[in-house]
């Protein structure tokens, strides 16, 4: 094997295919990139079993040929290059030879033939705006849970009904929940009379994946696979990301919504926002913030060990009855990170159980008096956080 390529196209395409490896592998032929040489150029690869990654680029190949190499080693390799063209070639003792300008590395090779064979996906497909989704990854996958207890609640549950694609997380504290368009395209599919089509993706990945395709005009989406290898495929361009999905019923928290919004506020996203970043320095660990919703505005009070205490109050418009609660601070700060408006709405949900503080409803508001056609909803339970 023997091949020429340019040193930034290069370092990209490996830096793209290893960033989803974990950091440790029990396994460590799952640390290599898999690099395949052949007339139409080179083909990079990486596969853990659960998450794939996979990209083409142009490459003048004198050889053909497919090694296995580190792929984080080499990652840091080629970032670190000078700015000449790359020869990769296979010595005589099966070590691979990495040539650029007056640098020489040699590598080790791995046993292609131990390499797991790289997900194929064929299977129902749509596109969404890369841009989009990308940022309804970024409002939602911070929701999910980090705890591997229960792993359904570690996923991002997606799911297609009709022209829409809902993207939905929860940690049990809180819900996340944003909508972006969803074309069929001319890839077919079900239309909006049929039942939906769900996958429930490990974060992590989501996460890695709105932030390689932000940028990528279109991504198309596949669902592929049945019983425990069930797998959904992101592809822009030259790049494609696989994932295996997680097994388990998602619990069903959209009914969790409430139809009525007549009782809430509405806060400038940005002064509430770092009023509550101040208020909170004071608080222990895990301690939730206490909230005063008056005609007057917002009020915040927080009291620490030292005998340490805060206070601080922001404009707001109530709408309704005043109303005291603690909430997370930490949680709140994520889901004013996640409005992505000006203005946001605090929607105070009523409950059967008068004993029972209900969810407050977060979503973005337009301006102080307009509710905007709404795409993003966030719910956030204060009765679990109150002591």
């Amino acid at each position: 094997m023997k091949f020429h390529v340019n040193r930034d196209v290069f370092s990209e395409a490996v830096s793209f295919v290893v960033k989803l490896l974990p950091q440790r592998n029990p396994q460590p032929i799952l640390a290599g990139v898999l690099i395949e040489a052949s007339d139409e150029g080179l083909s990079l690869a990486a596969f853990d079993y659960e998450a794939s990654a996979r990209t083409t680029i142009e490459a003048t190949v004198d050889e053909p040929g497919t090694i296995l190499v580190h792929g984080r080693l080499l990652s840091e390799i080629a970032s670190r290059l000078p700015n000449a063209p790359i020869q990769i070639e296979v010595d005589e003792d099966d070590g691979i030879v990495l040539t650029c300008g007056s640098a020489r590395f040699t590598l080790a090779s791995m046993p292609v033939q131990e390499y797991p064979a790289i997900p194929e996906v064929s299977g129902e497909s749509g596109l969404v705006p890369a841009e989009d989704f990308a940022t309804a990854i970024s409002q939602v996958a911070f929701a999910a849970s980090r705890d591997d207890v229960t792993p359904v609640l570690t996923g991002v549950q997606l799911e297609v009904s009709g022209t829409q694609l809902s993207l939905v997380a929860t940690d049990r504290y809180r819900v996340a929940l944003r909508e972006v368009a969803w074309d069929f395209g001319d890839h077919g599919g079900t239309g909006a009379g049929d039942e939906p089509t769900t996958a429930l993706v490990p974060a992590r990945t989501l996460t890695e994946v709105g932030k390689t395709f932000a940028h990528s005009g279109d991504i198309q989406v596949a669902f592929s696979g049945s019983g425990d290898r069930e797998i959904i495929a992101f592809t822009s361009g030259n790049k494609t990301v696989t994932s295996l999905l997680i097994k388990g019923n998602f619990p069903p928290v959209r009914r969790l919504f409430p139809d009525q919004t007549d009782h809430y506020a509405v806060v400038s996203t940005s002064d509430l926002a770092e009023a509550v970043r101040r208020v909170s320095l004071v608080l222990d660990r895990s301690a939730p913030l206490r909230f005063t919703f008056t005609e007057d505005g917002v009020s915040m009070d927080a009291s620490g060990t030292e005998q340490a205490r805060a206070t601080e109050s922001v404009d707001a418009t109530l709408a309704g009855e005043d109303v005291t609660l603690g909430l997370n601070p930490q949680y709140l700060l994520e889901a004013l990170g996640a409005v992505k408006s000006e203005f946001a709405r605090i929607t105070f949900t009523s409950s059967d159980n008068a004993n029972k503080l209900s969810p407050v409803l977060i979503t973005p508001q337009t301006s102080a008096g307009d509710a905007n056609a709404v795409s993003f909803k966030y719910l956030l339970q204060p009765n679990l956080l109150l002591r």
